[in-house]
């Protein structure tokens, strides 16, 4: 147990001090909120954009920090051979594995006490459903934490840096976590529903919006994708 936590605090500094990271998973998300609260762009119909936003920002930061802060940086300790080094340590891969997840989870929720406050002081009125939303932030987070490991596992450090971005920005858009899915192309939201984002967002949405409501597919695709992908991210891992 000792040497998960002190795995743990490394890993929580190494996030904490890298001015990319923050920017990602701080900036982005908070800067999307207050612009599109702010600035009237966003067709809402009568709903106050905020409304939507603050929930669904609340998904955009867990997608940040455990696809795109997990993926890159552990690519890049793969790459320069940080991970060989943890390898012939005792520290072995389950360990590891868990001080990486729990100081993604404690990033996570470290945004959300930003990010939640700043909703409220733009108008944002949460219907409740705050355990509903945190497991579903718990699933995101073994979803996109399991896809961001098994790309660094898989892909070259730059490679690997290029497809974290890519993913992100193409999940962000198609997954309604800053325009509604509603407004989109039906044909984008029925490819858009098998990936992650868009059930993640459903899940922050009906829970914190409009109050439990969730739809029972977004429950199944995003649980799918959390029991997947760890799956095959520990296959495809190597210490090298």
């Amino acid at each position: 147990m000792r040497a998960t936590i002190a795995q743990y605090r490394i890993e929580l500094a190494l996030s904490l001090r890298n001015g990319e990271q923050l920017l990602v998973n701080l900036f982005i998300p908070l800067g999307l909120l207050i612009f599109f609260s702010k600035v009237k762009v966003l067709n809402s119909d009568d709903v106050d954009p905020v409304e939507f936003l603050a929930p669904a920002v609340l998904g955009l930061a867990v997608m940040s920090s455990a696809l795109v802060s997990l993926g890159i940086s552990t690519g890049f300790e793969r790459f320069y051979g940080v991970l060989k080094r943890l390898g012939a340590t005792p520290l072995g891969r389950p360990r590891w594995v868990l001080a990486k997840f729990a100081a993604v989870l404690t990033i996570e929720f470290g945004q959300w006490a930003i990010l939640i406050p700043t909703g409220l002081l733009l108008g944002w009125s949460p219907a409740g459903g705050w355990p509903t939303a945190v497991l579903g932030a718990v699933l995101g987070t073994a979803a996109f934490g399991g896809l961001a490991l098994f790309m660094a596992g898989t892909l070259g450090g730059m490679t690997n840096l290029a497809a974290c971005n890519g993913i992100y920005l193409a999940l962000m858009v198609t997954g309604g976590m800053v325009v509604p899915f509603d407004k989109m192309p039906e044909a984008l939201q029925a490819v858009a529903k098998v990936f992650p984002a868009a059930p993640l967002a459903d899940v922050m949405i009906g829970s914190l919006q409009q109050g439990e409501h969730v739809h029972g597919a977004s429950w199944l695709v995003l649980t799918a994708w959390a029991v997947v992908m760890p799956l095959l991210a520990a296959w495809r891992f190597s210490w090298d």
